[in-house]
């Protein structure tokens, strides 16, 4: 949704924001401190996305989006690439009941022509699953490009004005948001970075026009429920105004 279906927080500091964002960094920097192969700290970081999904729906946490592997992620060595994969599989084929249970929604953006079809299906069959669920929407990011993203919702788009079934001039905000892999998804209102980085690295760069930023120097393999809370304090600390004077 563009900024008009945003979920703005209350100003209520006792509410978390209804939809959290985060850039997953900092888990080759965790295993090389250790003396270990980078495919540890994937490991490592797959257990604090499962701690960061409980964390987010005990504080009521509404949407949480993970960036899980970017675009240009297929640009690392063959054998890092599949070893993420192949935890990609494991997690789809033995997170899922789990996340079922508690309630929790499954959905996947990004460029799937990319990934094999055994990944494809099981992310199908893990949507079709958990669909129904209402308790977090839990949306990760795979062979995900922010550019890419606005690039194909501007061909849609282009293809249904030359198809005739669009106005040139009914293309709106709202419009194009709905082209966007997040179409029916809030903006995120807080968008967390781990590692110390300082940059949106081409995720969510519509979505996140008015979302608070803040970057935390904790490596995500070390990420848990502490550096969420402090994230969340310091969101509700700003005077969110949308582009408006103050």
């Amino acid at each position: 949704m563009s900024l008009s279906g945003a979920l703005p927080s209350s100003g209520d500091t006792s509410l978390p924001p209804a939809h959290v964002a985060i850039i997953m960094d900092g888990n080759g920097r965790w295993a090389k401190s250790r003396g270990l192969p980078r495919t540890a700290g994937h490991r490592k970081g797959a257990e604090a996305v499962r701690a960061t999904i409980k964390a987010c729906r005990e504080l009521g946490v509404r949407y949480l989006t993970l960036f899980g592997f970017s675009s240009e992620n297929w640009k690392r060595s063959p054998d890092e690439v599949s070893d993420l994969m192949g935890l990609l599989r494991f997690y789809l084929r033995n997170e899922v009941k789990e996340l079922h249970s508690a309630g929790v929604r499954l959905r996947i953006i990004g460029d799937r022509t990319r990934l094999s079809d055994d990944i494809v299906k099981l992310i199908e069959e893990s949507e079709a699953k958990t669909a129904s669920n209402t308790a977090l929407d839990v949306v990760m990011a795979l062979s995900y490009g922010g550019r890419q993203e606005i690039v194909a919702a501007a061909q849609r788009l282009a293809r249904e004005v030359k198809a005739g079934t669009l106005d040139p001039e009914d293309i709106s905000e709202d419009v194009f948001a709905n082209r966007l892999f997040t179409a029916n998804i809030p903006d995120p209102d807080l968008l967390i970075r781990t590692s110390g980085e300082k940059r949106v690295s081409n995720f969510l760069l519509w979505q996140a026009a008015y979302a608070e930023f803040v970057f935390q120097d904790v490596l995500w393999p070390d990420f848990g429920r502490m550096h969420l809370e402090e994230a969340i304090s310091e969101f509700h600390r700003r005077e969110r105004r949308y582009g408006q004077a103050g």
